[in-house]
């Protein structure tokens, strides 16, 4: 679909939601979203989505919170220190199964499947590594603990029968360390393009090994909350077309969350959909009020899903 007609559609839904009028009217409040690691994507798309819930809802200060992501996000919200949290759908189905990382069953809720999350191995365009197979013994950082990308990347590992010697690196710690030729790839999840990414690309070229053919032993393994998804051509500057791995990055919240706060989220999700997308990102993502519904296997919160009946029926 072309940009401009996807761009009328979502008008026309936010009229939609306009006419309903699901703006909250409680006391004044902040709230807080649990985002993800400085330089990625999630972090950026909560900074809007908290400038846009706070312009369109005057009585809510909405504010953004770095974090190591997906596990994290999910105890702050468990814990009562964030109100949101982006969470990848394989660790929020662990959270509601009660499966390491977690103690115990965490009973979130969703407000909206937001952004697809694509896997990204990233390794240097001159280290001449073109398969997973390849990084077999070698240092490669599958992310800090606690994050959705160190829990898929162990998963895709075991698909692949790879044994590699894993470091825990936070984000910006891999860039300077594949930069330095300290680890000799780093997994990723996160949009397409991944702003620190394209900015690593200017000055060491990078490439990204493809992981689409491990899907059926993932899906068989975990079930069917993975994807095959193509990273665009061109998204970053030297490299081709590429299938990889996505799932979904739900936003989330406890049960316990205001029905009023969690609607007025969520018209914000329907109404500016179109002015959701952080700016590195315009043309290749966007978020499609269609699917924002699509959060199996969290069930949406009442307040969530009112929303959604107002403007669908």
């Amino acid at each position: 679909m072309s940009l401009t007609r996807r761009a009328a559609l979502l008008g026309g839904l936010g009229l939609a939601l306009g006419a309903c009028d699901s703006g909250y009217r409680g006391p004044e409040r902040t709230v807080t979203i649990a985002a993800g690691e400085s330089g990625g994507f999630y972090l950026a798309f909560a900074d809007v989505l908290a400038a846009e819930v706070t312009r369109a809802e005057p009585r809510l200060r909405c504010v953004a919170l770095p974090t190591e992501a997906s596990v994290e996000n999910v105890e702050r919200v468990r814990d009562g220190t964030a109100d949101l949290g982006l969470v990848l759908a394989d660790v929020a189905q662990s959270a509601l199964a009660g499966e390491p990382p977690f103690p115990g069953a965490v009973p979130v809720r969703a407000l909206g499947r937001v952004y697809e999350n694509y896997l990204q191995l990233v390794v240097r365009a001159d280290g001449h590594i073109t398969g997973l197979s390849a990084l077999a013994g070698r240092p490669v950082s599958l992310g800090p603990v606690g994050s959705g990308a160190a829990q898929l990347a162990e998963r895709v590992l075991a698909a692949a029968d790879v044994s590699v010697r894993a470091l825990r690196l936070r984000f910006v710690d891999a860039l300077a360390a594949l930069r330095d030729r300290k680890i000799d790839a780093f997994v990723w999840s996160g949009g397409v393009p991944t702003p620190a990414l394209t900015e690593l690309n200017r000055t060491t070229p990078l490439a990204l090994l493809p992981l689409a053919s491990l899907l059926p032993r993932l899906r068989q393994a975990h079930g069917a909350l993975y994807e095959q998804v193509q990273v665009p051509a061109g998204a970053y500057r030297g490299m081709g077309a590429l299938a990889t791995i996505g799932v979904a990055n739900l936003l989330v919240c406890s049960p316990g969350l205001a029905t009023d706060v969690a609607a007025a989220v969520v018209g914000v999700l329907t109404g500016r959909a179109a002015a959701l997308v952080p700016a590195q990102a315009v043309g290749t993502q966007f978020l499609d009020v269609r699917t924002l519904i699509g959060t199996e296997p969290v069930p949406l919160h009442p307040g969530a899903a009112g929303t959604y009946r107002a403007l669908h029926g």
